[in-house]
């Protein structure tokens, strides 16, 4: 298994990609752009979702489940929503399959066609806000904190496993207020819930910000964002959250008897992060010997290998090694122990360094017999000795280090690939030649930064919420600016 993958500094998206198939993440489907999640990296996903799924309860939602199918017409009713969607969307109009005349196939029924076409969900505002109508009638129903679970699609037509595929599972939450305010206050919680994930749990430091105009989720009045920053320069837009007015309250009539008697429209957010976020973890940490993954959300924190020639000493280290696995729960690390023999241990150990386990634990006879393991740690592939009885603190204390540093070093890549440019030549030069965040006045406009896109490719990811005000002159326009943005080519 070692040197199974492409070098990372060399080829970035084939290293890429030979990691998620050979870590045994996912892989392609008969399905044009969609994939199947294998056990592996569906497990890094649970390990997501329970972290996630916790912290939103914790702000007071509660989970329900809507519809897959959403009848075409809900669609025309929010016209930037409709515009922002359409050309993604998978549209069922029929119901039915019959033999061909042949035989020796099936057809498109002809008579089973649908009397509304319906819409495979691309995100559930409409179906939603057309339920929420019927449960919001007073004051008294509000707010209304609500998330799902779900897989949605969108007819990508460049795929990349995890990232950019056609079907893909998140969550997305939908809540309703009284009041703007109130909603504001919802969205920027959410995207602080989604900043909190990222960094104490995938140990990624973001951006937080707000998107420009053009670059806004269809049909909100307001994007806010998190942005990180992968190893290529690259920028990853990592979760969003929306404060969307009274767009769809007003789109499905979706009214509420306030405290003095009137009836108003009731406000709106919706928020959401999917399984690219394994994209985002695999780009941010991993080296050219397989993933790297935060001791946090490890499908498995530590592997135990035994080492062994004849069947009593194995049985001798199986004892041991099934001690230090329990031993090792009771003390709250998940562990998983491999007692294969139809593999070699050196066989395992390029496994599971594939696999970005936090720690490996090795024991032996020779082990036995000075009552200690030999254990190595993923991130910086340091072995040391560790008495057995010692195992538990320091196996603690090592995974604490290990995503504390792991955080720290993408914070510091981050940090010295954060930069100011003053001119046009500066910015494309930067764009073309060094990437990461770049900040660069800009004069506000639309079609300044659709220029800007068309030229270099690079996208304005964020407006930052803590963004000092500057006077300066837009990169591209020479026009007046207010304050930098922050500039870079995206995933």
């Amino acid at each position: 298994m070692a040197n199974v993958l492409t070098s990372k500094d060399k080829d970035y998206a084939q290293w890429y990609n030979d990691l998620v198939i050979k870590a045994d993440l996912a892989e392609n489907s008969a399905v044009r752009g969609s994939m199947v999640i294998k056990p592996y990296g569906y497990a890094i996903w649970e390990k997501m979702q329970a972290e996630l799924d916790r912290m939103f309860k914790e702000t007071g939602h509660v989970n329900a489940y809507f519809p897959l199918f959403i009848p075409k017409s809900f669609f025309s009713k929010e016209a930037a929503h409709v515009e922002g969607f359409a050309k993604e969307c998978a549209v069922v109009t029929h119901y039915r399959l019959k033999n061909d005349e042949n035989g020796k196939g099936v057809v498109v029924d002809p008579d089973a066609k649908l009397e509304e076409e319906l819409i495979v969900r691309p995100t559930s505002e409409t179906i939603i806000w057309d339920t929420y109508r019927k449960w919001i009638q007073s004051y008294r129903d509000l707010p209304l904190l609500i998330n799902q679970w779900a897989n949605v699609v969108r007819w990508e037509m460049r795929t990349r496993l995890f990232l950019r595929t056609a079907e893909f599972l998140w969550q997305e939450g939908h809540t309703a207020h009284a009041t703007s305010k109130e909603a504001i206050e919802e969205a920027e919680r959410m995207l602080g819930v989604y900043a909190e994930f990222l960094e104490n749990f995938m140990a990624i430091p973001v951006l937080r910000g707000v998107k420009s105009e053009s670059e806004r989720f269809a049909g909100a009045v307001e994007t806010y964002c998190v942005e990180a920053l992968m190893q290529d320069g690259k920028a990853l837009q990592a979760g969003t959250s929306h404060y969307l007015g009274q767009n769809f309250a007003k789109a499905f009539d979706v009214k509420f008897a306030t405290k003095e008697g009137t009836n108003e429209f009731v406000w709106a957010t919706s928020w959401g992060v999917s399984t690219r976020l394994i994209g985002a973890l695999i780009m941010t940490h991993s080296d050219n010997n397989g993933l790297v993954l935060p001791p946090k959300l490890a499908p498995y924190q530590v592997v135990i290998v035994p080492i062994y020639r004849k069947d009593e000493e194995f049985e001798k280290v199986n004892a041991t090694a099934l001690e230090i696995q329990t031993t090792l729960r009771k003390a709250g690390i998940s562990v998983h122990y491999d007692h294969r023999d139809t593999y070699k241990p050196g066989w395992k150990f390029n496994e599971y360094e594939l696999k970005g386990v936090p720690v490996r634990i090795a024991i032996g006879p020779r082990d036995l017999e000075k009552n200690q393991v030999e254990m190595a740690r993923r991130d910086t592939l340091e072995k040391s000795f560790v008495g057995i009885d010692a195992l538990p603190n320091t196996v603690l204390e090592v995974l604490e280090n290990m995503q504390k540093s792991l955080f720290d070093k993408a914070l510091e890549r981050t940090r010295q690939n954060t930069y100011s440019v003053d001119t046009w030549e500066a910015f494309q030069d930067a764009v073309k030649n060094r990437g990461g965040f770049i900040k660069a006045h800009w004069d506000g406009t639309a079609e300044t930064e659709k220029i800007i896109k068309d030229k270099t490719k690079a996208t304005i990811r964020c407006i930052e919420l803590d963004a000092p005000d500057e006077e300066g002159l837009c990169v591209f326009s020479g026009k007046p600016s207010k304050r930098r943005v922050i500039f870079a080519k995206a995933y």
